[in-house]
């Protein structure tokens, strides 16, 4: 998916609790909303893990989502054929999503 449309949808939970930001996610109807969640419950679950964090765990209603980037990724390029012999050009365009949480002792 491009990366303007999930831009759209990052825009919404960037600066709220972690736990509210999946709710809100949830009842979205845009497609972006699903990738989003889906590395936003990667994230939480990373925080969750005590292996990963230095032996400390965090709840998911003490994160925050203080960094939510939606950057470009590589594109496919397919062709189709046009009219007198020519070609289109199709570009495919996908994005990076990054979550970052925090933890609200923190901040």
């Amino acid at each position: 998916m491009s990366a303007r449309k999930v831009r759209l949808v990052a825009n919404l939970v960037r600066g709220k609790y972690a736990d509210e930001a999946l709710s809100i996610l949830k009842y979205q109807p845009q497609r972006g909303a699903r990738l989003i969640e889906k590395v936003l419950q990667s994230a939480v679950g990373n925080a969750q893990d005590p292996d990963q964090n230095g032996g400390r765990s965090y709840r998911i209603e003490d994160l925050v989502v203080t960094d939510l980037q939606v950057g470009p990724g590589p594109m496919f390029k397919r062709i189709r054929p046009r009219a007198r012999g020519m070609a289109f050009m199709i570009k495919k365009r996908t994005c990076h999503i990054s979550v970052g949480l925090t933890p609200i002792d923190e901040m």
